[in-house]
């Protein structure tokens, strides 16, 4: 079992993140008598998911979705697989749309540097 400063740590978030994500259900902890959050191998797992969701971009409301639908057992997994399969498909735009910024930035690297080779040959 982990503290919050341990998952913190370990997945590179801040605490207040990990109570945000409780507070609108996506997360879970278990709590000891006093009420301090401890987390499981599998809690820190899941986390860990739902934070490669949200770098790529998925609004937490379609997380809250995602996980209501896991919540809710074995009949959404028709759900699950078309909310996770427009999710890769918009993934997969944004890594078009990445790709084409990347040969413009190339082109212009490429430019510049030899404009600056040229400026120097000059001299």
């Amino acid at each position: 079992m982990y503290t919050i400063s341990e998952v913190a740590e370990k997945t590179g978030i801040k605490p207040h993140t990990l109570r945000y994500y409780e507070e609108e259900g996506i997360m879970q902890s278990e709590r000891t008598p006093s009420g301090i959050r401890r987390y499981t191998e599998q809690q820190v797992g899941w986390l860990r998911f739902i934070l490669k969701l949200r770098e790529t971009n998925m609004p937490v409301s379609q997380i809250k979705q995602y996980t209501h639908y896991v919540k809710e057992g074995d009949h959404t997994a028709l759900d699950r697989l078309h909310l996770l399969e427009v999710h890769m498909q918009n993934i997969q735009q944004q890594m078009a749309e990445l790709r084409e910024t990347e040969a413009m930035l190339e082109k212009k690297v490429k430019m510049y540097k030899e404009m600056i080779h040229t400026t120097d040959t000059l001299k």
